[in-house]
C-alpha cells in the first residue's frame, strides 16, 4: 500500500546484505563485531565524565579529546557486563531501568542487559522524583543502572516505594560503602570478567527469541501519563532491516549517494531513552559496522561536530533550527556578510527547488559556495554526507536551504510504536516537505473518518488519519490491555491497524506528508478546523521568533504564545532601541517589541486563510525546554504544560465570556 513505483524501490524490496536478517539484537551485534572486530566502534570524550570503567577497563581519553573502542573490545566488554548482571541476579525477562544520558557506557549497558536475557527499561535524566518512581514501579524494575551520583541520590529518594534488587552507577561516587547492592558499572564488569562463561553465554543468546520482549519504552507523556510500550527484539530487528534497505549500500545505488557503511562515523547526543536515537543511531549503526562518537551534551554539539567530523547524525527539528541560528548568527557581525549570506541561502533553495538548473544557477551557486557553504560544512566537520531528521515536522523551507548548500536532510516520521521508522525519504530521490515513502514491508493505510471537508480540501492526495501495520509494529502496551486496545483497529480481513493519531496526506506517487496531531486540531466555535503544526513551522527560519504555539480551541480566533529571539532583538535594540531594558520580562512589554515581532506574524499571516491568521499573540520571556518541563526530551512541545504556564496570557488574549 505505498503506491511507489520507482526502480529504486523495487531494489529495495530485493535487497539482501549481512546486516539483513532474523537474529535477535544480541546475535546481530555479536555478527557485526565479527566483521568488524578492528574497526572502531565507539568514541568516547576525556574529561566529561568519572568513569568507573576507566582506567582499568579502557584506557582514559585525554581531557577534551576522543579515543577509541573496536568492536572486538565493545564485544569483550558486552560479555563480561551481560555475565555481571547474571551474577548480580538478573535472570530472563527481568526488568533493568537505565536512567543516564546517551554515552558509550548507555549503549553497552542497553547490549550487555539484553544479552544476558533481561528487558531494558528507559528514564529520562530531567525525570522528576516522582517521575523516577513511576517510571521504575510500573515496569517492575528489578534493577536500575544510574549515570552518576546524583541520579543515584534521586532513586534513592524514592527507593522505599520500589523493589529494586541492585543499583549500578556508571561513573565513580563516594559514600554508601555499607550498600552492597550499589555498585559501579566497573564492578558488574570485573564480576562478570571474573564468572564469564562462553558456553552459559551462548545458552543466554540462544534462549532469546524475536518474539521475547526488548524494551520498554515509555511515550513522552504530552497526553497524560506514560505507557510503556513493549518493543520485541523481532520489532526493532525488522526496523534495522528496513532502514538498511533504505540507507545501506546497494549494487543500484549511484555511489555518489550517501549510504550507512563501516566508514560512516556517526555522532550522537539526542537521548538514548528514546526511541529514535535508539533505532537510527545505535542499532542501526552498530549493526552496518559504523563507528558512533558520543557527544559531551546537546549543549556542545556544535564544538563536538567540528571535533569528531562525522559523516551522518540524526537529529530532531529543533536542532537544525538552532543549527540555522548559528549560522545566522555569525553571519550578523556585519551588513555585507548579513547579505550575503541571506542571498546565498535563497540561491541554495532555489538549487533545491529547481529540477535542471541553468548555467546561470549554476554560476550563482558555485560562487555561493565558495562564499557560505563551505564554510557552514567546515563548522560542521567538513565529512557530513547526511544528516537524518525525525521526532517531529522539519520546515519544507529549512530542508530545501541545507540540501541546497549540499547537507541533504532525509526527514523520516515514526512513533514509539513502529519501532519508530515508518517511512522516511530516500536519498535517490528526497523531497523536502514530505516524510518520504513507507518503508518495506510497511503497509499502511488512511481513515478519512475522522478528516474534515475543509482539511480535504487542502490537501492533493487522499488524506485521513495513519493505519500502520508491519512486522515493526508493537503489539500493545505493557500492562494496559485498554490501551493496547484502543491503539488499534481491525480491519475486514481480521488484520490489526495500528492507529497512529496523525493526519498525514499521501501524494499519487506514495509520498507521505505531515499534517498535524489529530488531537492537536484546534476547532474554532466558528466550526472551522486549524492545525496549529503547519503554521509553527513557518516561523522555523525566522531571525525575530524562537518558539512559537499556536492556540485556539473553542475560541472565536487563532493566536500564539511566543518566544523572541533576544539575541536578534539584542542586535536590533542597538540600532533602534538603545533604551531597551536588557531584562527579558521587562523587555516583552515594550510596545516597540511587539511591533519588531508583529511584522512577522504578519510575514507568515499573508500565506494564510482568514481562519488561519494569528489575530493576537502574546510575548514570553523564557525558552521552552526539557527542563522547565514545557518540552519532551525529543524536543516536542508540551502543549498542555505551555499553556498552564501562561493560563494569565491565554485569559487576557480571550478574555472572559461569561
Amino acid at each position: 500500500m505505498t503506491g511507489v513505483d520507482a526502480e529504486w524501490f523495487d531494489a529495495e524490496k530485493r535487497h539482501a546484505d549481512e546486516v539483513v536478517g532474523e537474529t535477535t539484537l544480541g546475535r546481530m551485534f555479536q555478527q557485526s563485531a565479527s566483521r568488524h572486530a578492528e574497526r572502531d566502534a565507539q568514541w568516547y570524550k576525556g574529561g566529561v565524565y568519572d568513569r568507573s570503567l576507566t582506567p582499568d577497563v579502557l584506557p582514559a581519553a585525554p581531557d577534551g579529546e576522543y579515543a577509541a573502542v573496536t568492536y572486538e573490545r565493545m564485544q569483550t566488554i558486552v560479555q563480561h557486563l551481560a555475565a555481571g548482571w547474571r551474577d548480580l541476579g538478573i535472570t530472563a525477562d527481568d526488568r533493568v531501568a537505565i536512567f543516564a544520558d546517551t554515552r558509550m557506557e548507555w549503549a553497552q549497558t542497553d547490549l550487555s542487559v539484553l544479552n544476558a536475557g533481561g528487558i531494558v527499561t528507559t528514564v529520562y535524566t530531567d525525570s522528576s522524583p516522582s517521575q523516577v518512581e513511576y517510571l521504575l514501579d510500573d515496569p517492575g524494575a528489578t534493577g536500575v543502572v544510574c549515570e552518576n551520583e546524583a541520579l543515584l541520590e534521586r532513586v534513592l529518594e524514592v527507593e522505599d516505594a520500589l523493589d529494586l534488587e541492585f543499583i549500578a552507577v556508571m561513573d565513580e561516587f563516594d559514600g554508601y560503602d555499607d550498600r552492597e547492592d550499589i555498585v559501579t558499572l566497573a564492578e558488574v564488569h570485573h564480576r562478570g570478567a571474573a564468572a564469564f562463561d562462553i558456553e552459559a553465554y551462548e545458552e543466554w543468546l540462544g534462549e532469546r527469541e524475536l518474539s521475547d520482549t526488548a524494551s520498554l519504552i515509555y511515550t513522552s507523556g504530552t497526553t497524560g501519563q506514560p505507557k510503556g510500550v513493549e518493543l520485541t527484539h523481532g520489532n526493532f530487528r525488522a526496523n534495522v532491516n528496513q532502514v538498511r534497505k533504505r540507507f545501506g549500500p546497494r549494487r543500484d545505488r549511484d555511489p555518489d549517494l550517501p549510504s550507512i557503511t563501516p566508514a560512516s562515523r556517526s555522532l550522537s547526543f539526542l537521548p538514548l531513552a528514546h526511541v529514535f536515537e535508539r533505532l537510527a543511531g545505535h542499532f542501526f549503526m552498530l549493526a552496518s559496522g559504523a563507528t558512533i562518537a558520543y557527544a559531551e551534551s546537546a549543549d556542545t554539539v556544535a564544538d563536538d561536530i567540528k571535533t569528531v567530523g562525522p559523516t551522518v547524525a540524526t537529529s530532531v527539528p529543533r536542532v537544525y533550527e538552532r543549527i540555522y541560528d548559528s549560522m545566522r548568527e555569525q553571519a550578523s557581525e556585519s551588513d555585507l556578510k548579513q547579505r550575503i549570506f541571506g542571498w546565498a541561502l535563497e540561491v541554495a533553495r532555489d538549487r533545491a527547488t529547481t529540477d535542471d538548473p541553468g548555467l546561470a544557477l549554476r554560476t550563482k551557486h558555485a560562487v555561493a559556495d565558495r562564499l557560505v557553504y563551505q564554510s557552514v560544512k567546515e563548522q560542521m566537520g567538513g565529512n557530513v554526507e547526511m544528516f537524518i531528521s525525525g521526532g517531529g515536522s522539519l520546515s519544507k523551507r529549512l530542508a530545501e536551504v541545507f540540501q541546497g548548500m549540499g547537507l541533504p536532510i532525509y526527514e523520516g516520521y515514526g512513533l514509539t510504536e513502529t519501532s519508530p521508522v515508518v517511512s522516511s525519504n530516500p536519498p535517490e530521490d528526497p523531497r523536502p516537505g514530505t516524510l518520504g515513502p513507507p518503508l518495506v514491508d510497511v503497509d499502511t493505510r488512511l481513515d478519512t473518518g475522522p478528516v474534515s471537508p475543509e482539511q480535504k480540501s487542502r490537501a492533493t492526495g487522499e488524506v485521513g488519519e495513519l493505519l500502520v501495520k508491519g512486522p515493526n509494529v508493537t503489539e500493545g502496551y505493557w500492562n494496559r490491555p485498554d490501551a493496547s486496545e484502543d491503539a488499534f483497529t481491525v480491519d475486514e480481513s481480521g488484520d490489526r491497524w495500528f492507529r497512529t493519531g496523525d493526519i498525514i496526506e499521501r501524494t499519487s506517487d506514495g509520498y507521505l506528508v505531515y499534517h498535524d496531531r489529530l488531537k492537536q486540531l484546534l476547532v474554532l466555535d466558528t466550526g472551522k478546523n486549524v492545525a496549529p503544526q503547519p503554521i509553527e513551522e513557518q516561523f522555523a527560519t525566522s531571525d525575530r521568533i524562537d518558539q512559537v504555539i499556536v492556540i485556539g480551541d473553542n475560541e472565536k480566533f487563532v493566536a500564539a504564545l511566543v518566544v523572541p529571539n533576544f539575541e536578534a532583538l539584542g542586535r536590533w535594540a542597538r540600532e533602534n532601541a538603545p533604551d531597551l531594558s536588557s531584562d527579558k520580562s521587562e523587555a516583552i512589554e515594550d510596545e516597540r517589541v511587539r511591533e519588531w515581532v508583529g511584522e512577522e506574524i504578519e510575514r507568515v499571516n499573508d500565506g494564510l486563510s482568514n481562519h488561519e491568521r494569528i489575530k493576537e499573540f502574546r510575548l514570553v520571556a523564557a525558552e521552552w525546554t526539557p527542563e522547565n518541563d514545557m518540552l519532551t526530551p525529543s524536543m516536542k512541545k508540551k502543549r498542555r504544560n505551555i499553556l498552564s504556564e501562561y493560563d494569565d496570557a491565554v485569559a487576557d488574549i480571550y478574555g472572559d465570556d461569561e
